[in-house]
């Protein structure tokens, strides 16, 4: 079975910078483990295996610096990749469209991201793709990347002193994590969907 609580205190806190950077910008967040890394990470610092400062830096590092690599990648590469007329799934359309949402929503857009699985991986490229100014996007990654590499591993820390053998529950509690944090992506989803209608 894989051990993610051995795996964090083999890699420590240069593994846990590579782990998130390539989560946020090489397009690798759909086999990484992302917020059960983050919480795991955190009851590590409240057990003592892991300084809970170092764990939040070597996070929001990999965060800021990942997702301006895959910002750089979709600015760079998108609209190659999307001026192919005959193709179904890349069309040039799809680049206006979302270089229209990023002007409406990126910011919002890019802090949600962060709490969420996959998009948190394919919202900045989408922002490269979508040409969003780039001094606009690294205030609103800053931001997102903080505010996740803060208030996660700070979770984990939190309910390490409250639960006792939490890392037990890691996935129920990375369910939860994931659960809260489409709320609000639903709720600009239905938003949208009225201003629309």
């Amino acid at each position: 079975m894989f051990d993610l609580p051995q795996l964090i205190q083999t890699v420590s806190y240069a593994g846990l910078f590579g782990i998130v950077f390539a989560e946020s910008g090489l397009l690798a967040g759909f086999f990484l483990p992302g917020d059960s890394l983050l919480i795991t990470a955190g009851l590590l610092a409240k057990q003592g295996s892991l300084n809970l400062p170092g764990v939040m830096l070597a996070v929001g590092a990999g965060a800021i610096v990942g997702d301006s690599v895959g910002y750089a990648i979709g600015r760079k590469f998108g609209p190659a990749v999307f001026r192919r007329e005959d193709s179904r799934l890349l069309r040039p359309e799809y680049v206006v469209r979302t270089q229209a949402f990023f002007d409406r929503h990126g910011p919002r857009a890019l802090i949600l991201a962060r709490f969420v699985p996959v998009l948190r991986t394919v919202a900045p490229t989408m922002a490269g793709v979508g040409q969003m100014p780039y001094r606009r996007f690294l205030t609103y990654n800053v931001l997102g990347g903080l505010l996740w590499a803060l208030g996660v591993p700070l979770l984990g820390y939190a309910l390490g002193g409250l639960i006792p053998n939490l890392d037990r529950y890691i996935l129920v509690l990375v369910g939860i994590v994931v659960v809260v944090s489409f709320i609000p992506v639903a709720v600009e989803l239905l938003k949208a969907r009225a201003a629309r209608a």
